[in-house]
């Protein structure tokens, strides 16, 4: 730590010796105090002021540059692994940039896509931990790409998991910046990825003609009752994790809370606009997340396709949440909106339909003049982004099965990685 020399300091010695003297006994008391004592617990002593604070010495002004660190990826179907290694990226700097990988690469590297650049980009932008965000990303990072990184972005360290990611020729895709010694590793969240995810909706929705906006005519008994084991989440949820996504803050004394509900099934660019928007008409989000049972009693054994907690933990990442309800009641009823201090209930234009014709499950907001119906700024669906993967069956199906034999030997190979 560096101070600014000037002779007012001397002179300050000789008008104020005592003050001094007593400055010096103290410092020379708490050095062999904290040495001597300091392995056999003695409690940390604090002055009741800085040195810097009594004015005696002028720190020098330095503003502490801030670490910039960089992860890429295709986050395609973004899920709550994407925004847990986001998470830790970040814990490893000051400010997260993203890189998005383009279509063509990605179409090039793992087959096609299912979701656009467009969409990607607002799930990614929409993320917590995010800070900014690279479009049309390469899938190497070259050491071209990486001089760019370095000098143009001001990135120090490049991040990425503990599973290997490798190009077609078989090389690591991280390679050139392993070898500048500007690689950081974090551990990769166990029990989802891509690859599951398209595997589940493929399982569950053999059928295409299932896969329709349900009107009470798409759904066969007899699939129903097959498809509800047909898929099995391999994610353990702990509350830890679900700690690390939560922002920790309840609303103030006098905030507006709005209210918005629903499954959330595969977190999509639909689910972030919408928050936004309900977000922006209040002070504090609560989000209600309904539970696996009621999302299949009212859309069918096929959904939700992503359980409870993984659901929860895709809403808690977006930035424009405060906090969810998890397995919150299909009806809203009086009593909640008084335990919750609602202000107001919102729900989108868009939305799954429902197998039954039932009673309005915002009657009691609607009632009490506390509901508003809001404009959906994309008509993406659950539903919707399912038909783009069925309507490319084949594609998807080879796609799959050259990713899974690849994660198959990363878990044959698996070893603990510590820290997430």
């Amino acid at each position: 730590m560096d101070y600014e020399s000037n002779s007012w300091i001397w002179e300050g010695v000789n008008y104020y010796p005592r003050v001094f003297g007593g400055l010096m006994v103290t410092a020379a008391l708490l050095g062999l105090s904290t040495s001597y004592f300091g392995g056999i617990g003695v409690p940390y002593l604090s002055l009741p002021c800085s040195w810097s604070n009594l004015g005696i010495f002028h720190k020098k002004k330095s503003g502490k540059r801030r670490i910039r660190v960089y992860m890429d990826g295709c986050f395609d179907l973004m899920h709550y692994g994407h925004a847990n290694a986001l998470r830790q990226a970040k814990a490893l700097g000051d400010e997260l940039v993203v890189g998005l990988v383009s279509d063509e690469e990605i179409l090039a590297n793992k087959g096609p896509p299912v979701l656009s650049m467009e969409e990607r980009l607002a799930l990614v932008s929409g993320l917590k931990w995010v800070d900014e965000v690279i479009t049309d990303a390469p899938y190497a990072i070259t050491e071209q790409f990486l001089n760019r990184l370095f000098h143009e972005y001001k990135i120090d360290y490049v991040i990425h998991g503990d599973d290997p990611c490798l190009l077609p020729d078989g090389t690591d895709a991280y390679a050139a910046a392993k070898k500048a010694g500007r690689y950081k590793q974090i551990k990769r969240t166990e029990g989802v990825s891509s690859t599951d995810i398209v595997g589940r909706i493929m399982s569950s929705l053999r059928d295409p003609k299932v896969c329709e906006d349900h009107n009470g005519t798409g759904v066969r008994p007899q699939e129903e009752s097959q498809s509800k084991g047909s898929h099995i989440s391999q994610f353990l949820p702990t509350s830890r994790r679900i700690v690390q996504f939560s922002n920790g803050k309840g609303p103030g004394p006098n905030a507006r809370i709005v209210y918005i509900d629903g499954a959330f099934d595969l977190f999509h660019a639909g689910h972030v606009q919408i928050l936004k928007r309900a977000r922006e008409l209040g002070d504090f989000l609560l989000v209600g997340i309904h539970s696996d049972e009621t999302v299949s009693e009212h859309r069918g054994n096929h959904y939700p396709i992503m359980h409870l907690h993984e659901r929860s933990l895709s809403v808690l990442a977006c930035r424009h949440v405060d906090e969810v309800i998890i397995g919150a009641p299909w009806e809203i009823t009086k009593d909640m909106i008084t335990t919750f201090n609602i202000s107001l209930v919102v729900h989108g234009t868009i939305a799954e339909k429902s197998l039954y014709n039932e009673t309005d499950p915002y009657e009691v907001p609607k009632s009490l003049g506390m509901f508003r119906l809001l404009e959906s700024p994309k008509d993406i669906t659950t539903t919707s982004v399912a038909q783009r993967i069925m309507a490319n069956h084949e594609a998807y199906v080879k796609r799959n099965a050259k990713k899974t034999k690849s994660e198959q030997r990363y878990y044959e190979g698996k070893k603990f990685v510590s820290g997430d």
